[in-house]
């Protein structure tokens, strides 16, 4: 309902304030367009929008299924301290979970491998991975190098890093490499004499050398990780008795982002967490109720910087990590 004023009641400021607004978020011209109509200067109109969203002039108002995922995004992205958060929505059916979540991957992963910038990118495995990508558009990056960052498993799959590592060099047109080892030793031992081998080595060292990687994760129930590569003297049960929530990059952490004091952290033959984290973007992407622990297991620890989940599982890690 419009306002009824005498004469001398206008305010230039407010009226100067509504014609900013309208140039710029009705007719769709840019500031500088804006400036040159009404005569003043680019950082008068920047500012001119900002005091009218202060005044409540101007007011958004956003209709779409992204906009709880949008919020969501920027929530996480502040409680964590992460450089970025892509929050897709969830489905009616819990079980599609993992699918919608690599289907957000696959979308971040088709913009980000664009980027010259990004020189050799780390790929984990997992069917999070494998999944996403089935969603990734062919780009032509003949200068990138995507790496196997995890030792892998005698059973052949699609979730397998070396099949992985190969169709997303394939899409991208890239060299790749493979992690050529098991993922764990027999031993701490064989484990300290493995790393010191001069094959292994380089590997780790090219792993250490990525831009960026991404990693699945998942509990100690329902895993790649128990079903095809925890060794048969390991009792899965066992680790979960020690707090164990789930793994990253084989590496089992409990609750608080610890690994549990158990010998299996010991035969990881691969990157170790600490320098997981000096890699510039590690990109987690996980999503399932069953998978709240493990994801704020990692956050905690400090070793995400990019977040792929869904609008559910967001809720729970926030409701779980608390203020």
């Amino acid at each position: 309902m419009s306002r009824t004023i005498k004469i001398d009641q206008i305010d230039k400021e407010e009226q100067l304030l509504v014609r900013l607004v309208w140039a710029c978020e009705i007719e769709g011209l840019t500031q500088a367009e804006a400036a040159e109509r009404f005569g003043t200067t680019r950082l008068r109109v920047n500012k001119g929008l900002r005091e009218a969203r202060r005044r409540g002039i101007l007011r958004v108002s956003v209709d779409s299924i992204y906009t709880a995922a949008a919020d969501l995004e920027w929530q996480m992205q502040r409680r964590f301290g992460l450089t970025s958060v892509n929050v897709v929505p969830s489905p009616e059916d819990p079980g599609s979970v993992s699918r919608l979540v690599s289907a957000g991957l696959g979308a971040h992963l088709g913009t980000l491998l664009e980027t010259p910038e990004i020189k050799a990118f780390g790929m984990s495995w997992g069917n999070t991975l494998n999944l996403a990508t089935r969603y990734m558009q062919p780009i032509n990056r003949p200068d990138l190098e995507i790496i196997s960052v995890m030792g892998g498993v005698s059973r052949g799959s699609d979730v397998n890093g070396y099949e992985i590592a190969t169709r997303l060099a394939d899409l991208c047109n890239a060299e790749h490499s493979f992690f050529t080892a098991p993922l764990f030793a027999g031993s701490p031992e064989s484990q300290r004499r493995f790393v010191e081998q001069d094959v292994i080595a380089e590997m780790l060292d090219k792993v250490r050398s990525c831009d960026a990687v991404a990693l699945a994760t998942s509990d100690l129930r329902h895993s790649l990780l128990v079903r095809d590569a925890l060794p048969r003297d390991i009792d899965p049960e066992d680790l979960i008795a020690l707090g164990g929530v789930g793994d990253i990059t084989g590496h089992v952490l409990d609750a608080n982002g610890e690994m549990i004091d158990h010998p299996i952290n010991q035969r990881v033959i691969g990157i170790s967490l600490d320098d997981l984290a000096r890699i510039p973007n590690v990109i987690l992407a996980a999503g399932g109720a069953h998978k709240v622990p493990i994801i704020l297991a990692a956050l905690r620890r400090g070793i995400v910087d990019t977040l792929v989940t869904d609008t559910n599982t967001a809720q729970a890690l926030l409701g779980a990590a608390g203020d």
